[in-house]
């Protein structure tokens, strides 16, 4: 260990106010070998404030979760508020936060930094899921919102995901603005604060009242497109240790939906998340023990929020799955979910769709056939939201749906956000109208790719860690910048876009995409929020007439395969 990594922990232990913390440097540098330890991690950069806010794993250090870091954030973002946003300080920031380790009191911390600095805090008493959180900013004319989650992380993470005063996500230049700021904020301790019972003496920290949580039902309620259907169907739901149970199953009683049962060891929030290695619904066996509930009780449908229930997984009875249940991809309860709010709902002009690039392009043709303006927007909900608030201003268009493939989705304009409670109800509401009609969800899918063509879509993920394992990523990136392939698996490169090169119509991106011959498509990126790089793989391949659909979906999976192998060794993967 370099005299200046020690200086630096030493520096960074005096500053910081939470003893927890200071005592985990101390140990640090107390070690046999500290060069042995995590330590030069924990030092190896700053956790960056970006439109994502913050996230990482817990612990001290500038480039871990912790209190410290908080502090300094919510001061910059304090300063950036009381300078930009008139009102900031009457108006305050909601502050929401979920079951995870650290969660209460760093949004406790927010609360009091802000009090401090003359803005009032609306804190949420209770955990609370992030698009309750999100709600609550416009409900209550809020300058800003804080959400304390790392959403579907592994249990050593936690993150501060802001939003501002339109209720989405930041986008740029205001994530740079803030950033500047948390530069400028004192060291941790001299950050400003109330103590907490203070604030709330004199009026800076106040309760969200549950009007705000019965409003967001009632607003649910008014997006059905199909109220009716067979409501008899049993669901088994899981909030994945999280907090959406509460809500979800509100939500769902007050649609008519009687008959759902929560599969109980992850029905209450836990941050240690014990059943599941990894709490997101997408990771192998952490639906398991849904699906077995799912059996005992014979459930038509199961259901699943990730922890901060900002997201949707959904399964269905299946003879042929190993569990009896198979689950569909996040594409296909985008496009089922898509379709069924286009078809069905109110058919007035100027409806607008809106999914992320690298979210399967089966939605767009579905939009085209029936009369519906659909974009494409850099992965993130923050870009759907802001881009959906565009357009509804500019060309008075009407936002009908959202979604990533990541299992994000979005109803209406209820919530600018990823928003798993309200899908949770709206995919039940489908599967009611076609049952009510004697059909399935996997019916209804058969008959989508019939008229539109099967599409099927992959994503093969590129893990690094540490500092070393970003710079390997970006290192990746560059080199395939640098050489780009002429053809992949034997198909040729039709276009190469580079969303870095400032030549295309959204923001700048380190994304790239590949258009194929046969109308497959490659995309590559780093993760914003994780040390991940991620390809996508979407194919196309026409239904033969009245072919079964294992022959075609053979066909498509056998040209994903090649695809996959082979853009994998030209990233050197």
């Amino acid at each position: 260990m370099t005299d200046e990594l020690r200086a630096r922990a030493r520096a960074w232990a005096d500053n910081d106010p939470d003893p927890e913390t200071v005592r985990e440097i101390e140990a640090l540098l107390a070690a046999p070998d500290p060069s042995k330890t995590d330590l030069a991690d924990r030092f190896a950069m700053s956790l960056e404030f970006g439109t994502a806010g913050l996230r990482g794993v817990l612990g001290a250090g500038p480039n871990r979760m912790n209190r410290a870091v908080v502090l300094r954030t919510t001061f910059g973002l304090a300063r950036h508020l009381q300078a930009t946003i008139p009102g900031a300080a009457e108006r305050g920031v909601v502050i929401g936060f979920d079951g995870r380790r650290g969660s209460r009191v760093f949004a406790e911390d927010a609360a009091c930094v802000l009090a401090a600095c003359g803005i009032r805090a609306h804190l949420f008493d209770a955990f609370a899921p992030t698009p309750l959180t999100a709600f609550a900013v416009k409900h209550l004319g809020a300058a800003a919102g804080v959400m304390v989650t790392a959403s579907h992380n592994p249990p050593e993470y936690n993150g501060y995901k802001a939003y501002w005063d339109n209720g989405a996500q930041i986008v740029p230049p205001i994530d740079v603005g803030i950033a500047k700021a948390i530069e400028d904020a004192p060291a941790a301790k001299d950050v400003p604060r109330l103590l907490l019972v203070d604030a709330r003496a004199r009026g800076l920290v106040t309760a969200v009242s549950p009007e705000v949580e019965a409003a967001y039902l009632a607003a649910v309620r008014g997006l059905s497109v199909t109220p009716g259907g067979d409501k008899s169907l049993r669901i088994v739901y899981t909030a994945m240790h999280g907090v959406g149970n509460h809500l979800a199953r509100a939500a769902l009683a007050q649609a008519g939906f009687a008959h759902v049962a929560s599969e109980p060891s992850q029905a209450d929030p836990d941050g240690g998340f014990p059943t599941v290695a990894f709490p997101n619904p997408e990771e192998k066996g952490a639906m398991d023990r849904s699906f077995a509930l799912a059996r005992a009780m014979k459930a038509d449908l199961v259901l699943a929020n990730d922890p901060d229930a900002d997201r949707l997984a959904v399964a269905v009875p299946s003879p042929s799955a190993p569990a009896g249940y198979v689950q569909f991809t996040g594409n296909q309860v985008g496009v089922l979910l898509g379709h069924h709010l286009i078809a069905r709902g109110p058919q007035k002009p100027g409806r607008l769709a809106i999914a992320s690039i690298v979210s399967s392009p089966m939605l767009g043709r579905i939009c085209a056939d029936l009369g519906v303006r659909y974009e494409e927007t850099l992965t993130g909900f923050k870009w759907i939201a802001n881009r959906a608030m565009e357009l509804e201003a500019k060309e008075g268009l009407s936002f009908v749906f959202g979604y990533e493939e990541a299992l994000g989705y979005t109803v209406g304009p209820l919530v600018r956000d990823k928003d798993g409670v309200s899908a949770v109800v709206a995919f039940a509401e489908l599967a009611a109208f076609l049952r009510a009609q004697g059909k399935t969800l996997l019916d209804e899918l058969d008959g989508l790719y019939r008229k539109y063509g099967l599409f099927v879509s992959s994503q093969v993920n590129v893990t690094r860690k540490g500092a070393d394992g970003v710079a390997q990523l970006k290192a990746m990136m560059a080199a395939l910048r640098e050489s780009l392939p002429a053809e992949v698996a034997g198909r040729k490169v039709l276009r190469a876009l580079d969303y870095a090169s400032g030549t295309l119509p959204l923001p700048k991106s380190d994304v790239l995409t590949f258009e194929l011959e046969g109308g497959s498509r490659i995309i590559a990126r780093p993760s914003g929020t994780e040390p991940k790089a991620k390809f996508y793989f979407d194919v196309r391949e026409e239904v033969r007439g009245a072919e079964p659909m294992a022959e075609a979906e053979a066909r498509a999976h056998a040209t994903r395969a090649a695809l996959e192998a082979d853009f994998s060794k030209i990233a050197g993967v």
